[in-house]
């Protein structure tokens, strides 16, 4: 982690979990928690439903980000399920997570949707979140650097250098999205200085040091420390371990440890 260019995030992930009337508990239970320094920025991309109970809970917590788990690429119209940019900066979300592998997996979205709807919540003011990754067949017939460099070159095509900025990549290893496997320090790193490579090739090399890069895939309170002390690694994008207040507390406690001992 650099923080002479970049801040560090960690950003929680509930998916499709959590109810309404559990919110208010869960930040209750996360603000008592959290180190009284501010190391890290902070954010928890909620389910649509749960976003004006999180608004309401985190209203006197000014450290805690308000996030989204997807949004439409487009402005309004007919696009029955879906929710605008419009919608999400009404109710106050400063974070979107875009092409998550279980969109791209369920839902069908590919490269160029990614594309659009990065650029649409850049655009929106909010900060996207954008999420790459390779699977485990992929990374043994040694094509995850093809693979990422591919997607990131995809996600970012036609930015500028401000709108780069609004982004933070993600990179979450398939083979270790909940399912307790995570990338070595090495491994992670590896990855994280390629996501930044290829940043510096497409948009430029001030752009690439300023971007922020986080690691998904099964950080928690054990691991964080080793992945967060890489310099390529700015924080976490956490699934499972979010929806623990204690164990999420710990993980953003770990970006004030990573910084005294860096």
């Amino acid at each position: 982690m650099n923080r002479k260019y970049r801040k560090a995030l960690i950003a929680g992930n509930w998916k499709m979990n959590m109810t309404s009337s559990a919110v208010k508990p869960f930040v209750e239970g996360l603000r008592a928690a959290l180190p009284k320094a501010k190391s890290c920025d902070i954010a928890i991309c909620a389910p649509f439903p749960l976003i004006p109970a999180l608004a309401r809970a985190v209203k006197d917590v000014s450290r805690i980000g308000i996030g989204a788990q997807d949004v439409c690429e487009f402005k309004s119209g007919a696009y029955t399920g879906d929710v605008s940019c419009d919608m999400l900066t009404d109710l106050g979300v400063k974070y979107v997570i875009v092409g998550h592998s279980e969109r791209r997996a369920y839902h069908g979205e590919d490269d160029f949707k990614v594309n659009a709807k990065l650029r649409a919540a850049i655009d929106a003011g909010m900060t996207a979140i954008v999420c790459v990754g390779e699977s485990a067949e992929q990374r043994e017939r040694g094509l995850t650097m093809e693979h990422i460099s591919y997607q990131v070159a995809a996600a970012v095509c036609g930015l500028t250098d401000e709108q780069a900025k609004r982004c933070v990549i993600a990179y979450e290893p398939l083979w270790a999205i909940g399912t307790g496997a995570v990338a070595t320090a090495d491994q992670a790193q590896e990855v994280c200085a390629q996501i930044r490579a290829v940043i510096k090739r497409r948009i430029g090399a001030k752009t690439a040091r300023a971007i922020s890069i986080l690691y998904g895939g099964s950080m928690n309170m054990k691991n964080a420390a080793s992945l967060l002390a890489m310099p390529d690694i700015d924080g976490g994008l956490i699934g499972g371990a979010s929806l623990k207040p204690d164990d999420f507390a710990a993980i953003i406690a770990a970006t004030a440890q990573e910084q005294h001992n860096g």
